[in-house]
């Protein structure tokens, strides 16, 4: 008999929120992701989180998505100081005027570094040699919240003028764009992100 989504085994995390988080968890934490786009989306995201739970912000997915011109991070290095203010206006997003002015200054950064290595994905998936890291943990307390991958990322990031770019929240983001796979392995989607294909040139990429 084949079990529903309800009867499938999560990790912990996926339920404790709504359908839209446990969508998340069953749809995109993890999946490797090589698109710009989706990369600045998420390094916008994660950075807008510290110090707030994932839930508040997969909440305000939406207003952000409409208030960064949908994560296009050429028109959001083009913001001015006017658009900053009506951002901060909006009670779609998470009105801090730190992280707001983060995600235009980082715009700008990553800018750079696809100017530098014709990518950003391509530089942000140098630091896992192209691969997913994939982990076997058991329990939720084994999944650590910095490694040395991400403690090497945040570092050049920080060093390139990125900001809200810590260890940890680097980290998360490595996480959500499938840089390492952290599901539980008791989970129903480890296997299955386990075994999602890399695009073959990825994979001469790493190499």
């Amino acid at each position: 008999m084949t079990r529903t989504k309800q009867q499938l085994v999560r990790c912990p995390w996926a339920l404790a929120g709504n359908d839209l988080y446990r969508q998340y968890h069953d749809q995109e934490w993890g999946v490797p992701v090589f698109d710009d786009r989706r990369q600045f989306e998420f390094l916008t995201l994660e950075s807008a989180q510290a110090g707030l739970s994932w839930a508040t912000i997969l909440n305000k997915r939406e207003g952000y998505r409409r208030a960064f011109a949908d994560f296009d991070p050429a028109k959001v290095a083009r913001f001015t100081g006017k658009r900053i203010e009506r951002i901060l206006s909006d009670p779609a997003i998470v009105r801090n005027r730190l992280k707001v002015g983060a995600a235009v200054h980082n715009a700008r950064r990553f800018l750079e570094v696809q100017q530098q290595f014709g990518s950003f994905s391509d530089y942000i998936w140098s630091f896992v040699g192209g691969q997913p890291i994939r982990n076997r943990w058991e329990l939720p307390s084994q999944v650590p919240a910095t490694s040395p991958e991400s403690d090497a990322l945040s570092k050049d990031l920080k060093r390139r003028g990125f900001k809200f770019v810590g260890s940890t929240i680097v980290y998360a983001h490595m996480q959500a764009t499938g840089m390492v796979n952290d599901h539980l392995d008791s989970c129903f989607r480890y296997e299955q992100v386990a075994e999602l294909r890399i695009p073959a040139d990825r994979r001469l990429a790493a190499e």
